[in-house]
């Protein structure tokens, strides 16, 4: 069994046990989180799988400056903390400043340096002294065993609980690569390791103006990833996809998430035994 372990919120993540990060790409309504957030922990608590919810108040990366940012953080961690509060999961969200990691450390039960930001020491040690856990996502231009250097810096600064997440691999213009051997790489590190399914399966910049992707992919990466031993799946979700404000070519429909986790988990047991 896995000694990679990592506590967030009320939950023990690792030592072997699949867990799930999981909710839409960013907060487009407070009716819609809790909606998410309520199939999902129900379908978890099922399955057995430890949850997390996520969703971005803020999209500070997006392809256009037209794009749909989310309610900004304020509204932001006022609404995740009504979703804690009344579904009862901790709360995942990505922060871009110092200045949002001291504030939305007050309120969240995990902290996530963006892909983008992974480099930002100041960023990374603010995240890490909130006194959280943090989610620390390998950016799309780094080796695996160069996100060490992240881990590190989040160590020295305070942090307790880190999570590491592969989100794929520049592999060209508008493409990614999933590349399984990293997360073998990235658990000599001794922290969970996380695959994003969803992200993996983006194609950036890919529709011009906005990013593409494929959500059928992103099913067959978090199968793959399950098989190569990732610690936790995280995933996009929404209940129409073709219509999320952002990310919605690679999310997944919130009703195939049942049969994407079972699938998961029956892989995961087959490769155990």
């Amino acid at each position: 069994m896995s000694s990679r372990t990592a506590r967030v919120g009320n939950l023990k993540l690792g030592a072997g046990h699949l867990f799930l990060i999981a909710g839409p790409c960013v907060i487009e309504s407070e009716d819609l989180c809790r909606r998410i957030a309520r199939h999902l922990k129900a379908v978890a608590d099922d399955l057995g799988i430890p949850y997390i919810f996520k969703a971005s108040y803020d999209k500070a990366n997006r392809t256009s400056g037209k794009s749909f940012r989310g309610p900004g953080l304020q509204a932001g961690i006022e609404i995740l903390a009504g979703v804690r509060d009344e579904v009862g999961v901790p709360i995942l969200t990505d922060v871009h400043t110092v200045s949002e990691a001291e504030a939305a450390g007050s309120v969240v039960d995990c902290l996530q340096v963006p892909a983008f930001l992974c480099r930002q020491t100041d960023l990374v040690e603010a995240a890490a002294r909130a006194g959280k856990a943090v989610n620390l996502k390998k950016g799309q231009f780094l080796a695996p065993w160069d996100m060490k250097n992240v881990v590190v810096k989040a160590e020295k600064a305070g942090a307790k609980h880190i999570l590491v997440t592969d989100r794929g691999v520049s592999f060209g213009y508008n493409r990614l690569v999933a590349d399984m051997t990293a997360l073998v790489t990235m658990q000599e590190f001794g922290h969970p390791v996380v695959f994003d399914a969803t992200h993996s399966a983006q194609q950036p910049g890919g529709l011009g103006k906005a990013t593409g992707g494929s959500r059928e992919v992103a099913e067959v990466l978090a199968r793959a990833a399950v098989a190569a031993g990732a610690d936790g799946l995280f995933l996009e979700v929404h209940p129409d996809p073709d219509r999320a404000k952002s990310d919605g070519p690679n999310s997944i429909h919130l009703d195939r998430a049942e049969t994407v986790l079972r699938t998961c988990l029956a892989i995961r047991e087959a490769v155990r035994t």
